[in-house]
């Protein structure tokens, strides 16, 4: 079965570095797919778990337009509680990343600007952790 990360963020650059990064660390064991926000993110995965896509690991924004990121990992976490999720943001509050570890199984907090090798170190014992 194929395995896929997805990066949301409501700014294309941002995913867009995001997901070079992780292609540069990862290469082609993995899909990478980017959602600019939360609803779009939702019917990204659907769609992959439709198609025999496992979707491993959700790397999201928390501030949004719509749905904000605690509440697309709760979801994600409810309709598919083993995939991963890290909120990686800049302007989260701190009730909102506890709600995300309390009702999400919230991996990891990485603060915006991250620092490239700290993160995909963290992706990666994420990863290797759970034998993905």
């Amino acid at each position: 079965m194929s395995k896929a990360i997805l990066c949301v963020d409501d700014e294309k650059i941002i995913i867009t570095s995001l997901v070079n990064q992780l292609r540069e660390r990862f290469g082609e064991s993995y899909i990478y797919e980017m959602a600019m926000s939360g609803e779009e993110a939702l019917e990204i995965i659907d769609e992959l778990v439709e198609s025999s896509v496992s979707v491993i690991l959700v790397i999201s924004d928390w501030l949004m337009q719509g749905m904000k990121g605690d509440e697309l990992l709760i979801e994600v976490h409810r309709r598919y509680p083993g995939t991963l999720n890290i909120m990686l943001t800049g302007q989260a509050d701190w009730s909102a990343i506890q709600n995300a570890k309390d009702n999400a199984d919230l991996k990891a907090y990485v603060a915006k600007p991250w620092v490239k090798d700290h993160l995909m170190d963290k992706i990666s014992m994420l990863l290797e952790g759970n034998g993905l």
